[in-house]
């Protein structure tokens, strides 16, 4: 099928064709043809209705003598509104009356009990802060005194790691006095040192220079100790007065 081309406008292609046409399709036929190989079937295997019957098993020999049918509940009297009702004003469901005078006598006791014991709670406090107030303050024992103190023990004079006798630089004395003596008769070791018995800065110097030279270790250094004392009396005589 050609497409007339516009007014004017002259169409040098090839003529269009239309390459697919949609049509509406009509489905009642269709269902109308369904239920009836539907109902053809069902006609064809003898079941009315498309549903087929079946026969329901017995009960077992017995079964009814277990069985026992509950009797029917009777309606309580009074008007009900839709399938739960409430019980009238003054009786229960059974019909009794005064149930709901009962439940409100249980509640009065109730609340009566819980005021009481709350009463009675305010009661107890109030006297035991009383009587805590008004008790008096309790003495201190003797056994909670506070402890004597203890007497120290009087301060005793440091020992020398040096042994006794040790002679460091502050000391004064004849022992002094001595020790400059013995150095003044070693070659070079406390030239023209002074004999004044006090051990300044040139006698400890001269102590260490001792110790140097005659590989002394027992001491510490510029310290006149017991080793160094043995050292310095061995190499010379003994000072006269």
């Amino acid at each position: 099928m050609s497409t007339p081309s516009g007014p004017g406008r002259p169409h040098d292609g090839p003529p269009l064709e239309p390459i697919r046409v949609l049509r509406p399709r009509r489905t009642d036929a269709l269902a109308e043809l369904m239920r009836e190989y539907h109902e053809e079937t069902d006609r064809a295997a003898g079941a009315p209705g498309g549903y087929e019957s079946v026969a329901l098993p017995r009960p077992p020999a017995g079964s009814e003598a277990l069985t026992q049918e509950l009797p029917p509940v009777a309606p309580s009297p009074g008007p009900t509104h839709g399938p739960f009702h409430a019980p009238s004003h003054g009786g229960d469901r059974a019909g009794r009356p005064g149930s709901g005078l009962r439940r409100a006598a249980v509640a009065l006791a109730v609340v009566a009990a819980a005021v009481i014991g709350f009463g009675g709670a305010l009661l107890l406090r109030e006297s035991g802060t009383t009587e805590d107030d008004a008790a008096p303050a309790p003495r201190p024992t003797p056994s909670a005194a506070a402890p004597e103190p203890t007497p120290t023990p009087p301060a005793t004079a440091p020992v020398d790691p040096d042994g006794a006798g040790t002679l460091r630089e502050g000391a004064t004395g004849p022992e002094v006095t001595e020790l400059q003596e013995r150095l003044l008769r070693i070659p070079d070791v406390y030239r023209d040192g002074s004999t004044s018995g006090r051990y300044d800065p040139t006698l400890t110097a001269a102590v260490a220079r001792f110790q140097l030279w005659y590989g002394i270790r027992g001491d510490e250094t510029g310290v006149y100790g017991n080793d160094t004392r043995a050292a310095l009396e061995s190499r010379t005589a003994p000072v006269t007065g």
